[in-house]
């Protein structure tokens, strides 16, 4: 089959086309775009990663189109239904970094909790060991809330537990043998809100959970309480969580992803309102951003990239595995 991959990086085109030998395989570093299509559109398998954006035009361009493999678990950025109407296979790997992804979560909390960042910066600017204004607090004792109990969220609580915290959770299908198993309990969302100390994001992006955290329910949030988002920006509304940070409602953001964030990292020229409230929030001085790095770890692109050739394999056999179900 002809198989065209994006957004490579490193060493991993010498990977894929060893791995897909006796295969055509086409390797792009590029993301994957309406507007920077490739100039071959007759692939029949293409793999992309987050960055890319196979929307309803991205589909419609390739008309051998048979497989698109997301290198990724979450398939928000993949237009499910056209590829459905198309008969087109969409595969994720499924489980490649839920302790990856819970531990870097942990990281954007200490680094919090402890002024890490800060600290970092006034030795490095003033040369003197000066702690004004780096008082942090512990994690011992607080209040922990997971938004989403799957593979990740399950990981960040035993994390939660590790550090003595108590732990609650909120999740759409409650997992009672796990709530006993692990000793937290599910609670709605309003009362996860106003209890918790430390808000931890990990669901994926779906139409029910876009702007999840939003200006309606911005105020039920304990006053002072941390927002940790490893998930996908869109599930917090940008404006409440900048509203939220501004009055105290949340005392500080430790962001892995932001609303709009493909459309922002592509070579296209973005919306001026989207950058304008992106930077606002990367100035803010009690906001962390990072560049959507929880998963890049080597143990987990290894899992990524292995469970990826075997999902193309298994498609190639006629015997497809890890397939993504188009929304009804």
């Amino acid at each position: 089959m002809k198989i065209g991959i994006f957004n490579i990086r490193g060493s991993e085109e010498e990977f894929f086309k060893n791995a897909l030998a006796g295969n055509e395989v086409e390797c792009f570093s590029t993301s994957l775009l309406a507007e920077n299509l490739p100039q071959s559109k007759d692939f029949e398998v293409i793999s992309v990663f987050t960055d890319s954006k196979v929307d309803f035009p991205v589909i419609d361009a390739f008309s051998n189109l048979k497989l698109i493999a997301a290198r990724s678990t979450g398939t928000d950025h993949i237009d499910l239904k056209r590829a459905s109407e198309k008969n087109i296979t969409v595969s994720n790997v499924p489980v490649y970094g839920e302790s990856t992804v819970a531990e870097f979560a942990f990281a954007l909390l200490l680094a919090i909790a402890k002024k890490i960042v800060q600290a970092d910066l006034s030795v490095k600017i003033t040369e003197k060991f000066n702690r004004e204004g780096l008082m942090g607090f512990d994690l011992i004792g607080k209040t922990f809330g997971v938004i989403g109990t799957g593979h990740i969220g399950t990981s960040a609580i035993k994390i939660a537990k590790g550090f003595n915290m108590e732990v609650i959770a909120f999740d759409a299908y409650p997992n009672q043998e796990l709530a006993e198993k692990l000793q937290f309990s599910y609670v709605s969302l309003e009362q996860l809100l106003s209890r918790s100390d430390v808000i931890s994001l990990h669901i994926p992006l779906l139409p029910e959970t876009k702007h999840l955290i939003n200006q309606k329910n911005i105020g039920f949030i304990k006053r002072g309480a941390v927002l940790i988002n490893t998930s996908r920006g869109e599930i917090v509304e940008s404006q409440a969580l900048i509203q939220g940070l501004e009055t105290g409602i949340i005392s500080a953001a430790g962001l892995d992803v932001m609303e709009n964030e493909i459309t922002l990292r592509a070579n296209t020229e973005p919306d001026p309102e989207e950058v304008k409230i992106n930077d606002k929030l990367i100035e803010m001085s009690n906001v962390i951003v990072t560049p959507h790095n929880a998963s890049n770890t080597k143990e987990a692109m290894d899992r990524i990239r292995q469970t990826t050739v075997d999902n193309i394999k298994a498609f190639i056999n006629s015997n497809p595995q890890n397939v993504v179900k188009s929304p009804s």
